[in-house]
Formats: C-alpha cells, sequence, structure tokens
C-alpha cells in the first residue's frame, strides 16, 4: 500500500463530495484541509465516511474493481471470453498462469486498500475529536470499521498474509511486513464487533445502503466460516437473523433489478446510480454485456456451473435462468444470440436490459451489488452447523434457501406452470448425514450465490482434494499449494522492502 499525504487525500474528499451515496452534494471545495480543520463539524465528518465507500463501487475508476476476476473467472464458475488478446491478464488468471504484474492482480489490491487508507483517514480524524457529535461519530466510526473490515476480509482472501494498516501512516510507516491470515481475521473480527455495536439496524431516504449492525454481524458470521469457527459462525448467523428485518425475497430474481433494489434480502449493497456526475455508475453491466448491445462480451459461464443447478423431469431450478443467458431463453428484452459466446452462456445478474441502460450508456448501470444477502447467511448458519456437529439443525436454513428458489414459480407469472410448483423440484434435504448435508450445502451456495464473485474462494476453503477436482480439468496449471491465495503486485514489492517478512 502507498502512503498518501492526508491533506491532499481530504481535498480529494471534498472533490467526490460523498460519492459513496445515493446523491452528489453540490459544495465547493475550499482550500487544503488536514485532519485538524476538516473534522471540524458533523457534516464533514459524513462526507469523510462517504468516500471510503468509492472503492467498493464498481465504477468506470481507475483502477477499476475487478474482484469479478479472481472471484470467479479464477473459478470454475466462468471464464473471461471475449477476444483472445483483450484484456489478456484475465485469460492468464484463468490459466493460473499469474505472475505479480498481473493488472486484475494489481487492480484488486489498490482498489480495497485504498479503501482501508480512507477508513484510517476516519478513524485517525475522529480520534480524541469534540467538534463531532458523539452520535455521529458513534455512527461515523462504526461504518468506517466495517468497510475496513470488509476490505480487508477480500484482501486476506485473495492475498493470503498481507500488510496490516489501522492509521495514516507516514511513507516509512507504510512499508511494514505482512501480517499473518489469522492477525488479519482477528482485526476483522475486532473492527466487526465494534461496528455491530456502534451502528443502527437500519438507515432510511438518502442514507440507504449505510453499513449496519446486521451487516457486521454477517460479516463477523463469514469471517468466522472461513476461519473454520463453526459454532461462532451459526450462532452469529443466527444473531443476524434475531434482528427481524431481514427476510428472503419471494422470488429470487428480483435481488438483481433495479427495480426492487435495496430491498428485505440486501444486508449490505454497494449503491450504484445512473447519471451522476462523478460516474456512480455500475459498469459491470458493460463489462458482461455482448458486444453488439453496447458491452465488451466478457464473463462467460461455464457448462460446470450450469450442471450444478437441479433439474426434475426436465424442469430446472429458476434461479439457472435467473443466473444465465443461454439458447432458448431470452436476454432480457432481446433474443439470445448463441455467438455472444464459446461457452453458450452469458451472467445476467449484474446486468440490466437496454429500455433501462442502452447501449449509449452501457457502463452506467444503476444495480447495486448484492454483497452480502440474508440467504448468504442462512447458508452460513447452516454450514456452521453442520460442521459443528448439528446436522439436523442445519437443515432448517439450507430450507428455507431451497424453498424461496423453488416457489418462485409460486410468484413469477413469467415461468411456465405458474402458480404452480413443479412436483419434487428443489425438495427439502432430509438426510442427517453430516457428509451429504455438506455436500448438500456445497451445492446450495454455489447456485445461490452464482457469479457474486463467491466461487473461487469458497473452492479454496474447501480444501485441496476440492479444489484440484473442480479447477484440474480447465486449468492443469493450478497447484493448490501455489494457488491458493494470488501473488503480492510487483508495485508493493518494489515500494515495500519489508514485504518478504510475515508477522505470525
Amino acid at each position: 500500500m502507498k502512503a498518501k499525504n492526508i491533506s491532499m487525500y481530504i481535498l480529494a474528499i471534498l472533490v467526490l463530495i460523498g460519492a459513496g451515496c445515493k446523491k452528489i452534494l453540490n459544495q465547493p471545495v475550499l482550500g487544503q484541509y488536514t485532519p485538524t480543520n476538516f473534522f471540524t463539524n458533523d457534516a464533514n465528518a459524513t462526507l469523510a465516511i462517504n468516500a471510503a465507500y468509492v472503492p467498493l463501487t464498481f465504477t468506470n475508476s481507475s483502477p477499476n474493481n475487478l474482484i469479478w476476476v479472481l472471484g470467479d473467472v479464477a473459478s470454475d464458475d466462468a471464464i473471461k471470453g471475449g477476444n483472445a488478446g483483450d484484456q489478456s491478464d484475465f485469460t492468464l488468471i484463468n490459466q493460473f498462469n499469474i505472475l505479480p504484474t498481473n493488472s486484475a492482480v494489481q487492480d484488486v489490491w489498490s482498489q480495497y486498500y485504498n479503501g482501508i487508507f480512507a477508513c484510517n483517514v476516519v478513524v485517525d480524524g475522529l480520534a480524541g475529536n469534540k467538534a463531532v457529535s458523539a452520535p455521529v461519530q458513534q455512527q461515523v466510526l462504526g461504518q468506517a470499521e466495517f468497510i475496513r473490515a470488509y476490505c480487508y476480509f477480500i484482501l486476506t482472501n485473495c492475498y493470503g498474509a498481507i500488510p496490516l494498516h489501522l492509521h495514516v501512516e507516514t511513507p516509512a510507516q507504510a512499508q511494514k511486513p505482512r501480517s499473518s491470515q489469522a492477525l488479519v481475521y482477528a482485526q476483522i473480527e475486532a473492527d466487526c464487533t465494534a461496528a455491530a455495536a456502534a451502528l443502527p439496524t437500519s438507515w432510511t431516504g438518502a442514507d440507504l445502503g449505510r453499513a449496519t449492525k446486521g451487516a457486521a454481524l454477517a460479516l463477523l458470521a463469514k469471517t468466522y466460516l472461513f476461519e473454520g469457527k463453526w459454532a461462532l459462525a451459526a450462532s452469529t448467523a443466527q444473531a443476524v437473523d434475531a434482528l427481524g428485518i431481514y427476510s428472503l425475497l419471494p422470488i429470487f430474481s428480483q435481488n438483481f433489478q433495479a427495480a426492487t433494489k435495496n430491498n428485505a434480502e440486501g444486508i449490505f449493497s454497494i449503491q450504484h446510480q445512473s447519471g451522476l456526475t462523478p460516474s456512480q455508475g455500475n459498469n459491470l453491466n458493460q463489462w458482461f454485456a455482448p458486444r453488439t448491445l453496447g458491452g465488451y462480451g466478457f464473463f462467460y459461464p461455464t457448462q460446470s456451473l450450469v450442471n450444478n443447478f437441479e433439474v426434475d423431469n426436465g424442469v430446472a431450478d429458476p434461479r439457472l435462468n435467473y443466473t444465465v443467458a443461454q439458447a432458448g431463453q431470452p436476454y432480457f428484452d432481446s433474443a439470445f444470440d448463441p455467438t455472444w459466446t464459446t461457452t453458450g452462456y452469458l451472467s445476467k445478474k449484474h446486468c440490466q436490459p437496454l429500455s433501462e441502460i442502452p447501449a449509449s450508456i452501457k457502463g452506467d448501470g444503476n444495480l447495486n451489488y448484492q454483497a452480502i444477502r440474508f440467504s448468504e447467511v442462512l447458508l452460513i448458519e447452516a454450514e456452521g452447523l453442520n460442521e459443528s456437529g448439528n446436522s439436523a439443525g442445519a437443515l432448517v436454513p439450507l430450507n428455507r434457501v431451497r424453498e424461496r428458489a423453488r416457489n418462485s414459480y409460486k410468484y413469477d407469472s413469467t415461468l411456465p406452470g405458474y402458480p404452480v410448483v413443479p412436483a419434487s423440484l428443489l425438495p427439502d434435504i432430509t438426510s442427517t448425514d453430516q457428509s451429504t448435508v455438506r455436500n448438500a450445502i456445497r451445492v446450495e451456495r454455489r447456485s445461490e450465490l452464482a457469479l457474486e464473485f463467491h466461487r473461487f474462494f469458497d473452492i479454496i476453503r474447501y480444501g485441496q482434494a476440492y479444489a484440484n477436482a473442480a479447477l484440474q480439468p480447465n486449468a492443469p496449471n493450478f497447484n493448490y499449494t501455489a494457488n491458493q491465495f494470488f501473488p503480492i503486485p510487483e508495485s508493493e514489492i518494489e515500494t515495500n522492502p519489508n514485504i518478504g517478512t510475515t508477522i505470525k
């Protein structure tokens, strides 16, 4: 992480003027600011935390948020697609021929460390501060702790042992050794716990999309899951459910439609809005849409992913067609053209019809990115219960997710046979054998969260045998020991002489 000048960063915050929220505030930029003369009132503290949300977005910016490349293109769920020589570094991710100079590896590192730096500006600016009111300090600091935890969760799952930066540092101070993943996870736990205590359960109006108590608890539950702290993962997921404010939407696809964003299933949704300056539109729409419709034509789902969806008597899990476009099914308001993709499939998540976002503004979509959904929390609870020995208890949250999926037929009039749910489609899991339930949860998680940029990290945490079986058939270069983490970027190696040392 390259050190930055805090005065210039505060100035940049004012230029962005709250770009992480739904509307831009038209206020003038006046002179140079430092922490002592910027964090002087509630409004400025809010502006500072708004800027911390910006690196989480998928806007047309530099660096790009390319977590979709590391999270899914590296997995068995998607390939890069597009023209062979276009964005060749993404193809090298596909092939596990990954150098420290790879642009996707560099951009994800830079993007999320930028988010951490913005959070540290807030943390330091509020330390001992008496000018910002106590309620605003609490809420702003809680958001900073959550966003920092979210960024570190992504970074440590991408790169393993990484430097921990918890304050704004001089260039010399920023040249830190890497901290072990155990230490990074401990910091994430601490930040999530503090954020959960500080944040409200919900926001309204223009504050929709800010981090909440539920978001902090959900990320904490997921952290426990990735650490193998099964009982804590289950109980923390149950604490999210106990808040009583989250529910599964009746139709799965409503999670990925602009008309139904900021809904009861979205625990943490990264906000996007079209038509603003600076841009706050979602550019995933452009990355993933076919070229003839104004896109770049990347991100092709695989046959392996399609095969994961359950089919009964020729009737598929409705999540398949909600997630994947294919021949015989419309691509939103356009006819699907098989020449658009070499795998036969395109992603529908994160994309919008031309009637909403025409080709001329394809990279300015207004879909949110659903970073944490309630359905994932239920699956975290199920996995935590199963792995801690309560397989019977795990069936309850697991079957809630399956029930919602099949019941889309009851509520979606576009599905064939509506409103009748096809007999024996996605039946409840009844086995209480731990291994059987484990496999059912893994299959369910893959279908439920397909193409939401989580798959590679699940593959790795399931262990070497699972990872080899999933990845080596199409990526023979994959080596679990060498490739479970992406390389530290060359830019960090060049600027940080201590990066080769790890603190256990």
